[in-house]
């Protein structure tokens, strides 16, 4: 499979095949060892050579995000067998949901219903396993409904709240 990738403005050619222990990885031309793993929903545990990553995804507003430690790049990827990579122009329009990214509990609700949020701010706190993931706005709108309150537990892809 052969992607163009963009990260922070600058363009990239990487080429993944199935090989007989996982994947290669070739990256504007060049062989890197790689070794990843799911780790969960969004979040890719990667070693490369001796270095070891968790890179975490976060799509807001169209935009794609990567988080490698406390560093965020501006990514697209581009795979020309994809309809996928097009741009709809209805995205942004009509309600969307924020949905838990992993089974926790809510800590702490950052936005009040009814309140204005832009793309990417953060809405609710859920803690997975001592973590804390800020669910964020997927565009700007209205706060229309939070569905859930501090203490609450929360299954993957349940819907937390509602910005339309």
């Amino acid at each position: 499979m052969i992607y163009d990738v963009t990260v922070d403005g600058k363009s990239h050619r990487l080429e993944l095949n199935r090989a007989s222990r996982g994947w290669s990885c070739r990256l504007d031309g060049g062989d890197i060892p790689v070794d990843a793993v799911l780790a969960r929903p969004d979040v890719l545990s990667l070693r490369i050579g001796d270095l070891a990553f968790e890179v975490k995804c976060e799509r807001v507003s169209g935009e794609t995000h990567l988080w490698v430690g406390s560093q965020r790049f501006a990514v697209e990827v581009r795979d020309p067998r994809s309809l996928r990579g097009r741009v709809r122009a209805a995205d942004d329009q009509g309600p969307r949901k924020l949905t838990a990214p992993m089974p926790g509990k809510v800590v702490r609700v950052l936005a009040s219903q009814g309140a204005e949020v832009e793309a990417g701010a953060g809405v609710l706190v859920v803690e997975a396993m001592k973590m804390q993931n800020e669910v964020k706005s997927p565009k700007k709108g209205i706060l229309q409904k939070i569905l859930v309150s501090p203490g609450a537990a929360v299954n993957a892809g349940d819907v937390l709240a509602i910005v339309e």
